[in-house]
């Protein structure tokens, strides 16, 4: 197999695989940090999710009742301000 040349750099079959080697290696220990890191905090943020469902729950819809409201009245100020714009225009005699 032909060395490869990159960038000036000259890779040869043996550099690259002891690279690849050091990248999985680097790979797997970071995975197995976060895997048991996640396992941990994991348990304790489903407990306090699931004694917070019925907050979360009023919250939103809580939420969802005020952005109806919200669009409501943004309609009838759009409405109205058509209305205006039609008697302004009438009164121009447009």
């Amino acid at each position: 197999m032909a060395p490869e040349q990159t960038n000036g750099w000259q890779w040869d079959a043996a550099g690259s695989k002891v690279w690849l080697g050091v990248a999985i290696g680097v790979a797997v220990g970071v995975g197995i940090v976060v895997a048991r890191r996640k396992s941990a905090n994991n348990n304790a943020f489903t407990t306090r999710a699931v004694d917070r469902i019925s907050d979360f729950a009023e919250v939103t819809r809580d939420l969802v009742s005020r952005t109806k409201a919200i669009q409501q009245e943004a309609l009838k100020v759009v409405q109205d301000a058509g209305q205006l714009w039609m008697h302004g225009r009438k009164l121009l005699g447009h």
